[in-house]
């Protein structure tokens, strides 16, 4: 199938609404019936403003970057983002074509 491989980075610690982004943006896409979505913790990384966050055991939990992602119809991916500019959301994305499917699909 060809869709869309759609990714956020955000930090982990940013809100909207009361709720981390991550977390927001993995609840708006299942109700609008993404069926899957995944974030993923950095251990280290910097983004436009050059600054390098590290993970490191002595720090509290909260400025490292998150990347949050989905593979969805390329509608699907058109309404997330509709979603995110109303609700007024300054977000880095990157969104490419891509094609996916399952192995093994009729075992399942």
């Amino acid at each position: 199938m060809q869709g869309t491989y759609l990714r956020f980075y955000v930090h982990e610690n940013r809100n909207h609404q009361h709720t981390l982004v991550y977390e927001w943006l993995l609840e708006q896409a299942k109700s609008l019936g993404i069926h899957g979505g995944s974030a993923f913790k950095a251990i280290a990384g910097f983004g436009r403003h050059g600054v390098l966050h590290e993970d490191h055991f002595f720090e509290l939990a909260g400025d490292l970057p998150v990347a949050v992602e989905f593979i969805v119809t390329d509608d699907e991916a058109a309404r997330l983002l509709e979603l995110i500019q109303r609700e007024g959301l300054t977000l880095f994305y990157v969104r490419l074509p891509v094609e996916y499917g399952v192995t093994n699909s009729e075992a399942a």
